[in-house]
């Protein structure tokens, strides 16, 4: 018993070549359709809903106002709280900044015994032992330092969370950076610290650019520790405040709540296209004068 084969012409394969190849199209479009779709609907939210009178969990053509606006400029707490957002930010950014810096800079250029994996274990311990996990001990801690309902003492706590991933990034910045650069300033007479603020820090730009964004991403959106460590409402940032945006009849303020995410959003936003333009994220191989 023979079994017939099917046998094609050129063109009929052809023609079946050029079908496979549209709906692999088809199908690369939809999923990235998709995938468009999942981030931008958010986005779309964010932009529509706080114009619209009356919004809802969906997107749509918003029924135009600024009443929600006008609501929230007059809640004097709540534009407060976006200055405390931005004092606890700031703060944070420069400390982590001045320390990582001076961390990086002296395990990268000092030889120590288990260095690798003192910086290893920092950078597990600072991930295993998350913020949540240690906030009871941070708690205790703080009102033994008299810190509690302090803003110092919340950017403290900070601080010291993302401080180990700073170090830990900083550090292949400082390892990448010419050495050639420093042992000219030092036949100068330039001193370490000199020598980290005119010829380090300067090429190690971008690297400590992407770590001002990240860390102020980081202390932006923070809710636990100023929620635990401040007392005072007139001190709460933006990120506790937007928690008390409630209708009388205890639901979730739509319309307030998405005018003042608008609002809490600009500052990252407007930071990292600063960052982007004035600085750039790219190396620059030489130094700046």
């Amino acid at each position: 018993m023979t079994s017939a084969t099917t046998v094609r012409t050129p063109e009929q394969e052809a023609a079946r070549n050029r079908v496979r190849h549209f709906l692999g199209i088809v199908g690369k479009t939809v999923f990235i359709a998709l995938i468009l779709a999942f981030f931008v609907l958010p986005v779309l939210w964010l932009v529509f809903a706080p114009f619209d009178a009356h919004p809802g969990l969906n997107v749509k053509v918003p029924e135009f106002t600024l009443h929600n606006f006008a609501v929230l400029f007059a809640d004097s707490d709540a534009m407060a709280s976006l200055g405390n957002s931005l004092i606890l930010a700031i703060g944070s950014m420069v400390i982590v900044l001045v320390l990582g810096s001076l961390s990086s800079y002296a395990l990268s250029r000092v030889r120590i015994p288990g260095r690798d994996v003192l910086l290893y274990s920092l950078l597990l311990l600072s991930s295993i032992i998350t913020g949540t996990a240690a906030m009871v001990p941070t708690f205790l801690l703080m009102v033994k330092l008299g810190l509690i309902d302090s803003q110092f003492g919340v950017i403290l706590v900070l601080s010291g969370g993302i401080l180990p991933t700073v170090i830990f990034i900083l550090k292949d910045f400082m390892d990448s950076t010419p050495r050639s650069y420093e042992e000219s300033a030092r036949l100068y007479g330039a001193k370490p610290l000199r020598i980290l603020w005119d010829v380090v820090v300067p090429l190690a730009r971008p690297g400590l650019a992407a770590i001002a964004v990240w860390a102020v991403v980081q202390v932006w959106g923070n809710f636990l520790v100023p929620y635990i460590l401040l007392r005072s409402p007139s001190k709460s940032p933006a990120a506790v405040v937007m928690y008390t945006f409630y209708t009388e009849g205890g639901q979730p303020n739509l319309a307030l709540i998405s005018a003042f995410s608008l609002l809490f959003s600009l500052p990252v936003v407007a930071m990292y296209f600063f960052v982007s333009r004035r600085y750039g994220f790219r190396f620059h191989g030489g130094i700046k004068g």
